[in-house]
């Protein structure tokens, strides 16, 4: 399901590029809902992931040992998607933009380098929110509650509220 943005100002939408703790706000001006509760969506979702997905990312969503570091050509391993990971910390249309376009388009740094496929000719829109919404189905309440608020904050960029802090908290300070 999208959702249509209201248009940003040009001087507030270059802020909003230039902040990545508003990234979510989109790179195609469409918002993007996954659909975790939609048991249907999953089922495809889940499919989709096994089949494309699961050999990079694991299974079980667990990733590739290492993830945080970078290999010999300077590359990061695949991240896991369970709650050992970082996906449940973005906002859904974000996990869809990087998903769909790449990392490098949604950052905005073509010389970015990912083994990642964009999935744009790949997979169809419906597909990839299923694939993420199998993904965020899986993750544990306390990280489905982050996740949800970071959802409901993307637009004014800020942090879940009432949460006690954590790492996270302190490196984007």
């Amino acid at each position: 399901m999208k959702i249509r943005q209201t248009p940003v100002g040009i001087a507030i939408g270059l802020a909003i590029v230039a902040s990545p703790l508003i990234a979510s706000i989109g790179t195609d001006g469409v918002q993007t809902i996954l659909q975790a509760d939609d048991l249907t969506v999953v089922a495809h979702g889940e499919k989709i992931y096994q089949e494309q997905c699961a050999a990079c990312h694991g299974v079980q969503l667990e990733g590739q040992p290492n993830w945080r570091q970078r290999d010999g050509q300077g590359l990061l391993p695949a991240p896991p998607h369970d709650a050992s990971g970082h996906t449940w910390h973005h906002a859904d249309d974000l996990l869809f933009e990087i998903t769909k376009y790449g990392p490098s388009v949604v950052i905005g740094d073509a010389d970015y380098r990912s083994t990642m496929p964009a999935f744009a000719n790949i997979l169809s829109d419906e597909d990839i929110v299923a694939v993420l919404s199998f993904i965020k189905n899986s993750w544990p309440d306390n990280e489905r509650q982050w996740q949800e608020e970071v959802n409901g904050n993307q637009i004014d960029s800020q942090l879940p509220k009432n949460r006690e802090s954590n790492l996270l908290d302190r490196l984007l300070k």
